[in-house]
């Protein structure tokens, strides 16, 4: 992984960020800073200035959360989104990414993209003079995952000791809150079908990071001992973008890994129900899901912005 922070002086004080392509190149620090400067800026208590300041939003895959809430994130701070579809760049293939990157890098201060492939972000990062943040890739969604703690300190108050299980596929999703849990402590349990499961060199990195935390991790093929005294349940859809060819052969697979009243039951009773969205109902949520008096899934959805407004001011506030 790509190393995000870069010190400003020769004494290894952390400094300006240079970019956020992993969960997993923060340290504890970075993400509490984070956390608590997204706080501020939701609760109005801390004014960050984007003015003047362009951000060129990288797509090459749909979106609605990330790129409206990045959107208005620049707007509100200020500054101004250039969206590029993937029709305008052809990004790897009518430009290479390295080309790309050198090019805007002349126009804007920072490059959010949302790729395919992770090694278009990486390389993307290389070849940039600008920050690049991962707005999502087939291997992770940083950006995600950080709003998801936020969103969790708000109902909970707390981070370390919490269990986060996560029901269903390994995914870029469960991959970023799975490193960003290990950081902070949160034990995270994940329930996957055998093959579905995450990396080893994922769980390798995790390991490192919840040695250090004190987090548990724990991956099982029983939804219901994952979710046994949960703090959260979490889940997201069986079949990423990408993996379209794969539909019926993964509902099959993860028949039974469906987030039902009865699921949630088994978790404290207090627990928190979350989703990144997009959803499918009937298929990882059982119809109606998202209005269960326990899911916070628009309070995941509105913590996009404001954790991205941190990232953004922190990302740019040198430049």
């Amino acid at each position: 992984m790509a190393a995000v922070m870069q010190p400003v002086d020769g004494e290894g004080n952390v400094g300006r960020w240079r970019g956020l392509l992993s969960v997993g190149d923060l340290s504890t620090e970075d993400i509490w800073q984070l956390i608590h400067s997204a706080i501020a800026i939701k609760q109005g208590d801390k004014k960050s200035s984007l003015e003047g300041k362009a951000a060129a939003l990288l797509f090459e895959k749909p979106s609605l959360r990330t790129r409206v809430s990045f959107e208005m994130a620049l707007w509100q701070l200020g500054g101004h989104a250039v969206y590029l579809s993937p029709a305008e760049v052809g990004l790897g293939g009518r430009e290479q990414a390295q080309d790309v990157a050198r090019t805007l890098s002349c126009y804007v201060q920072a490059i959010v993209a949302r790729t395919f492939s992770h090694e278009t972000i990486q390389t993307l990062a290389k070849h940039a003079t600008v920050p690049v943040i991962n707005a999502l890739s087939d291997t992770e969604h940083p950006c995600q995952s950080l709003g998801d703690l936020l969103t969790i300190y708000e109902k909970k108050g707390r981070l370390e000791g919490l269990k986060l299980a996560f029901v269903g596929d390994a995914n870029n999703v469960a991959n970023s809150l799975l490193l960003a849990a290990s950081l902070v402590g949160v034990n995270f349990c994940i329930a996957s079908p055998q093959g579905y499961g995450p990396q080893s060199q994922m769980l390798v990195s995790a390991q490192e990071f919840a040695s250090r935390s004190g987090a548990s991790i724990s991956c099982v093929s029983d939804p219901t001992v994952a979710v046994g005294g949960a703090d959260i349940v979490y889940t997201d859809v069986w079949t990423s973008m990408g993996q379209e060819t794969e539909v019926e052969a993964r509902r099959k697979v993860f028949e039974g890994y469906q987030a039902t009243e009865t699921l949630l039951s088994l978790a404290k009773d207090d627990a928190v129900f979350m989703h990144p969205l997009p959803a499918h109902h009937g298929e990882e949520i059982a119809q109606g899901f998202l209005d269960h008096p326990q899911s916070v899934v628009f309070d995941q959805a509105e913590n996009r912005l404001h954790i991205q407004k941190a990232i953004l001011a922190e990302l740019l506030r040198d430049v």
